[in-house]
């Protein structure tokens, strides 16, 4: 496999990029070595800049569910850059996107259009803190909101990667009301409210957390936050920028069927475009500018063409597609681990629909302490030999390896022999 034309642009995005990349994950830090510089993706494919061809699982961190260069997309999102690329004004593409989601989502009857996934968690934190009256809010340890200052403790996705508990330049007093508390720890979480009746605005959850790898909530985990939200007078927020349209239509609030207050949606919702959206019922979303006092703001927001491309994404999502990512996901899942116990290497699967994890560990991975007991040095090497095999992962172990309407029975046989060779490698 050829990386010279990567490796030299790589050399030169450093002199004028930051680690020579634009998000810390895509450098490679984790698995070693110059990381990628992609020219093009078409279906279940990508190719870097010296021609290689990889069948993809990152598919830009889940967002393409339809794979790269979807006709359908790219025909909306052509007939959208024709009539001009942005206004800040509103459109009718962001309407009809509102309605959908609207409809398709129970908890969800008013939404608002950002840019980031960050900016659709730290705005509906703003929100619970204004409509409760309170300050502290929970999170759970490995499940990443955005880099926004209150949520950057025990974080996962990069912060995992890079094991960093906190991140430099966040004060003290930007986390002192965040409460991070174990992940699927019904118990820690009934002791917290318990001790904090009268000031806890919200608890954010990950309902798949998707940023520690692939881990499911278990048992009555969700059922429980929503309970004790309920009897204290907190607001459930779920961070369903990653689920939101990919593990089910209606997300995990439809699959694990809780109801939460706020929800975030970002990824799917854009087509590839970045957007982000945070939304909830009529009463609390009206506190919300214009009509109520909670400001937020942004000039790109609810932008033509992101609302295009998450329009035409959405509609081409019938009940059939998910039928499809389950059986394709299940093959996926059911291969890597038969390969991996093949060649003696200890591997847990974890899956929910069409998200998937690896984990190179012996043990269950139910939390962020259990995850971290993955062995990070053979996941680069196997990492490495997959690439090698054809095969794009993400380059951190930390993270979800996503399936896409696109992906082929063939590309799944192709992953399944690339892995058995990679675990080889990695038993040696």
């Amino acid at each position: 496999m050829k990386t010279k034309v990567s490796s030299s642009l790589y050399k030169r995005a450093c002199r004028v990029m930051v680690g020579g990349v634009s998000s810390p994950v895509r450098a490679f830090r984790a698995v070693g070595g110059d990381p990628l510089f992609i020219s093009n993706g078409h279906g279940s494919k990508i190719w870097d800049a010296d021609g290689n061809s990889f069948v993809d699982y990152v598919c830009s961190w889940g967002a393409l569910i339809l794979g790269h260069a979807d006709p359908g997309v790219e025909k909306e999102v052509v007939a959208a850059m024709s009539s001009g690329t942005s206004f800040g004004a509103s459109t009718e593409l962001e309407l009809r996107l509102a309605e959908k989601i609207c409809s398709t989502l129970e908890s969800v009857e008013m939404v608002r259009f950002v840019n980031s996934g960050t900016e659709a968690t730290m705005s509906a934190l703003r929100l619970a803190r204004a409509y409760t009256g309170r300050s502290k809010f929970v999170k759970f340890d490995g499940c990443y909101h955005g880099h926004a200052d209150p949520f950057l403790t025990q974080a996962g996705s990069g912060m995992a990667t890079l094991d960093l508990p906190a991140s430099s330049g966040v004060t003290k007093s930007s986390t002192s009301d965040t409460a991070t508390l174990p992940y699927n720890n019904t118990e820690a979480l009934e002791e917290f409210f318990a001790n904090n009746t009268d000031s806890v605005a919200a608890v954010i959850v990950e309902p798949v957390a998707g940023n520690m790898g692939v881990v499911p909530a278990a048992g009555a985990f969700l059922e429980k936050a929503r309970e004790l939200c309920t009897t204290y007078g907190a607001l459930l927020i779920f961070d369903e920028v990653i689920t939101g349209f990919r593990v089910s239509r209606t997300g995990a609030q439809g699959l694990y069927r809780v109801k939460p207050d706020l929800t975030c949606l970002g990824k799917i919702i854009g087509g590839g475009f970045p957007v982000g959206a945070y939304g909830g019922g009529r009463e609390v979303m009206r506190l919300v500018s214009p009509e109520g006092p909670v400001y937020q703001a942004g000039t790109l927001s609810g932008n033509p063409i992101a609302m295009a491309a998450g329009l035409a994404t959405i509609s081409a999502l019938g009940v059939d597609s998910y039928g499809r990512l389950e059986q394709l996901s299940n093959l996926l899942a059911r291969g890597i681990r038969q390969e991996a116990e093949s060649a003696g290497v200890n591997a847990t699967i974890n899956r929910v629909g069409s998200m998937v994890g690896l984990f190179l560990t012996d043990h269950p991975v139910t939390n962020f302490a259990e995850a971290k007991r993955t062995n990070y040095k053979m996941y680069g090497k196997f990492f490495w030999a997959m690439l090698r095999g054809g095969v794009y992962l993400p380059p951190s172990a930390f993270e979800t390896l996503f399936v896409s309407l696109v992906h082929s029975e063939e590309n799944l046989q192709e992953t399944i022999e690339a892995a058995r060779k990679a675990f080889m490698v990695c038993a040696e």
